[in-house]
């Protein structure tokens, strides 16, 4: 049983992740309810909630939740004690105080833009936040905590997202946290520049050029010299020739 919640908890956090941005540390907004089902259920939940959603988690509440446990007397007053030692949220009702299910449900809004679960055995409450898109609900049954699957409102909001194949923002940054994790962007820093091969180099090649003019150049004046030098020779034999016979 235990591995098949796991499972279950597992793809119902891809859902939330996927779909609607939902990133580690997880938020997690409890009520008395739930401190006290864990008190009499002996669930340690700061060290079990972790391991169950597999990513860290922020245990949070508000003031509303604590005055009303504190109101409620020694009844709740273990639960009481549970609850103070989570952070505090601010929440719209200094002043004023409601009751911690009125309270939660306006920290989640419209949207639940800061990514909250909400953890409760209240079903009022529950049924209420089902009506919202994009909410976590956690409970516990049995002894253990249980990640409820996404309500059918989160579903049709997802099929209408994809119907009008639109991303949000979220889901963007989601799509490029998954292809960073997978390697499949590389940082513009880490980028080497190719070495490609190059031509020959066009002055090594003139001076190259200009030597083989330069060692032309003077065989070609030796040629030119050689045969000056051979025309003279050959006149003045031809001149003491003639000479000799004319004496």
């Amino acid at each position: 049983m235990k591995i098949t919640r796991q499972k279950h908890a597992k793809k119902h956090m891809g859902f939330y992740k996927y779909n609607f941005g939902f990133r580690e540390p997880f938020q997690v907004l409890l009520d008395g309810t739930f401190c006290q089902a864990a008190l009499r259920n002996k669930i340690q939940i700061r060290e079990q909630l972790p391991g169950y959603l597999a990513g860290a988690t922020q245990l949070c509440t508000t003031r509303c939740v604590l005055k009303e446990l504190e109101s409620l007397g020694k009844e709740l007053y273990g639960a009481k004690l549970i609850a103070q030692r989570f952070q505090v949220r601010n929440c719209s009702h200094f002043k004023d105080p409601v009751s911690g299910s009125a309270c939660l449900l306006s920290m989640i809004g419209e949207g639940n833009p800061h990514h909250y679960f909400i953890a409760t055995q209240d079903q009022d409450l529950a049924t209420k936040v089902k009506k919202k898109p994009g909410v976590p609900l956690l409970f516990i049954i049995q002894n253990t905590m249980v990640l409820d699957k996404p309500s059918p409102k989160s579903l049709a909001f997802v099929q209408a997202m994809q119907a009008n194949q639109l991303v949000p923002d979220h889901q963007q940054q989601s799509i490029e946290h998954l292809k960073k994790e997978q390697g499949l962007v590389k940082e513009a820093g880490n980028r080497r520049k190719r070495k490609r091969a190059g031509g020959p180099n066009p002055l090594s090649c003139l001076k190259k050029k200009n030597k083989v003019q330069e060692t032309q150049q003077p065989s070609t004046a030796k040629k030119k010299q050689k045969r000056k030098r051979n025309r003279t020779k050959s006149e003045i034999k031809a001149a003491s020739v003639q000479l000799s016979v004319e004496a």
